[in-house]
């Protein structure tokens, strides 16, 4: 559609966070009401047009077929981690400097800083063909990237693959490792940090830490523990970190592509998929979205009811966008 000569109808009719346009007013109100347009979207920091993911946005920019001019000003200026686009070359050089991590962490010294815990699970295998997955080290992180607990844990079941090759676990680190009850009551103290778990409710936690992983429930379904699904961070599941189609990426592909190194280099180890979930979370929290919005509160607040068409019908793509509200919790939103 851009190809095309746009008249004046039809730009009075364009979407003002996609783009999108449409030949009757009344199309682009029923796309506001299914779209859930938002100030929590990625946004191109050169033409200002809303995507729906990460992903999008960086097609749009770097893709095979990018807009022509939102790549030439991104190669001259923009970073290829936080897809970001800065004044000037020189401050886009300066800021790339600190915006990739390294592979190497911090020396784990013990302790929690912050409101967030990260936790990665390993799994050896069960049952006859070893496919059923059982927990067998388990390691939980503060947001200083210090270890606040790490174990190794006693199958519930025989063991039938170690799979050594890839999480380096071998029979007799599990000989005399912690009981799975032990383990189930000490990440629970961690997590509900003195909250009763049936106090803990949206928005006034209290006391209750939130829960960062990669595929959080596989870990907590394989410890058998429950967590409120509102007190949990998952990098897999959490839209603007999804593919286009809606499907999830792999912690690996996310470290690559959003902090900049890669956290597969050898045998498995939880602590490093910890530290990524972890900077994953907070490079997501720490986005610049005015806090005083409606929308992201993971609630439909879009404000389209029917008895408003006609006067929807009349409003500006502006005024239209400052109705729409966003269909997931933004984690910009975190305490």
């Amino acid at each position: 559609m851009d190809s095309r000569r746009e008249s004046a109808e039809t730009l009075r009719n364009k979407c003002s966070a996609c783009f999108r346009q449409y030949n009757k007013m009344e199309h682009l109100v029923e796309h506001m009401k299914v779209s859930y347009h938002s100030v929590h979207e990625p946004k191109c920091g050169a033409c200002r047009k809303h995507c729906r993911s990460f992903e999008s946005l960086r097609e749009h920019l770097i893709g095979p077929l990018p807009k022509a001019e939102c790549a030439r000003v991104f190669s001259a200026r923009g970073c290829g981690i936080c897809l970001n686009i800065f004044d000037s070359p020189a401050a886009a050089r300066y800021h790339r400097q600190a915006c990739q991590y390294s592979r190497a962490a911090p020396m784990p010294k013990g302790g929690a800083g912050g409101r967030a815990v990260a936790m990665a699970c390993k799994m050896v295998g069960g049952g006859s063909d070893g496919s059923v997955d059982l927990c067998a080290r388990v390691c939980l992180i503060g947001e200083d990237e210090n270890i606040i607990f790490q174990t190794y844990v006693k199958p519930t079941a025989p063991v039938t693959n170690y799979r050594y090759e890839v999480i380096g676990i071998r029979p007799e680190y599990l000989r005399d490792a912690m009981p799975l009850k032990l383990v189930q009551r000490r990440i629970q103290d961690i997590l509900c940090n003195g909250e009763p778990l049936w106090k803990i409710r949206p928005r006034s936690y209290g006391r209750a830490r939130i829960l960062v992983g990669h595929i959080v429930d596989h870990d907590l379904e394989r410890l058998g523990l429950d967590y409120p699904a509102f007190m949990i961070r998952d990098t897999a599941k959490y839209p603007p970190l999804m593919k286009t189609s809606k499907l999830s990426n792999t912690l690996k592909y996310l470290t690559q592509a959003y902090l900049g190194y890669d956290v597969h280099t050898g045998i498995q180890d939880p602590y490093e998929y910890c530290v990524a979930a972890m900077r994953l979370y907070i490079r997501m929290r720490s986005q610049a979205h005015p806090r005083d919005y409606a929308s992201g509160s993971g609630e439909v607040q879009n404000n389209y009811p029917a008895w408003r068409q006609r006067e929807m019908e009349r409003m500006s793509p502006e005024e239209l966008l400052a109705l729409s509200g966003s269909d997931y919790y933004c984690w910009c939103l975190d305490p």
